[in-house]
């Protein structure tokens, strides 16, 4: 009976294709010879006496039939993720690895709370933890080299899985002694925007949020770009100028008073805080683990 049983290794191949689009991308998604993969999916189809995918320069679509098959396999990897989550997890399954990827804001502030516990309930885990911004992280998730990542982009590829575990705002702040310190009322949008504001870098989730906002504006060059919140936060602090930052990120210098929230028109920047992974659509394991911590955790007010 064993003979007549699928090869999994293929029919994660073959999701990867319909997920990605083309046999190159399924291929090195499966960590598989793009060669190897061409053969594996048409002894598939070979086997299958149908037609599973419409090849074209521009990729590969699947058939009716190649639509059904992955909907099953799907099924099928995910019971095999799970089978294997709970061998690792298991008492003899021995320590369990994980490898994790976070954007900035996440990283410095809920990250650590969020490992403690999973640890708390796994004392034998280990964690390797990559601290990115959010499209590295996708990029790590996509490619298979994280168990799981957090991002605070809203951009979010349909390629991957995905879950919104908490909401985080954007705020702009100002030290004391900045002008818009004692304005009355709130900032517009346009003036907001011909401010020159010190800024995270391309590909962070804080910057994909303020390009959002500001969408449609004449928007001035950044006083600076910086690759970390606290190289913000003391950007702000020395004179640099304005910044828009994650409120989480901002919790101790605006309790203290050294950094000050400035009201500006509109509706605000709220965005959602997102865990991602690839492959089949349940987790399993530690990884399972630390993503519902991290939707029943609240992060520092």
């Amino acid at each position: 009976m064993s003979d007549d049983w699928p090869n999994l290794q293929v029919l994660e191949l073959f999701v990867a294709v319909v997920d990605t689009g083309s046999v190159g991308a399924g291929a090195r998604k499966s960590g598989m010879a793009q060669p190897n993969a061409s053969r594996a999916v048409a002894e598939l189809e070979t086997r299958l006496k149908t037609s599973l995918l419409e090849r074209s320069p521009r990729g590969s679509v699947p058939t009716e039939a190649g639509l059904a098959l992955a909907d099953h396999a799907r099924e099928l990897l995910d019971a095999a993720q799970s089978f294997t989550g709970w061998l690792r997890s298991s008492p003899t399954g021995g320590r369990e690895d994980i490898r994790v990827g976070a954007s900035m804001t996440i990283a410095e502030t809920l990250l650590p709370a969020w490992l403690a516990e999973v640890r708390r309930r796994r004392p034998t885990l280990r964690v390797d933890v990559h601290v990115l911004n959010s499209s590295q992280v996708l990029h790590e998730v996509q490619q298979g080299a994280l168990h799981v990542g957090f991002v605070e982009t809203p951009n979010v590829p349909v390629r991957v899985n995905a879950m919104v575990v908490q909401e985080d705002q954007l705020l702009v702040v100002v030290p004391p002694n900045h002008r818009w310190a004692h304005h009355t009322g709130k900032i517009s949008l346009a003036e907001l925007a011909r401010t020159p504001l010190v800024v995270r870098e391309p590909g962070s989730g804080t910057c994909e949020a303020l390009q959002e906002l500001f969408a449609g504006l004449p928007m001035a060059e950044p006083a600076q770009v910086l690759g970390s919140n606290a190289a913000v936060r003391v950007a702000v602090l020395s004179g640099a100028g304005p910044a828009a930052l994650s409120a989480l990120a901002l919790h101790e210098q605006l309790e203290s008073g050294a950094l000050l929230r400035v009201p500006f028109e509109g509706q605000g920047i709220s965005r959602p805080l997102t865990a991602v992974w690839s492959g089949a659509q349940r987790l399993f394991g530690a990884a399972a683990d630390l993503v519902a911590v991290a939707a029943a955790q609240e992060g520092p007010h």
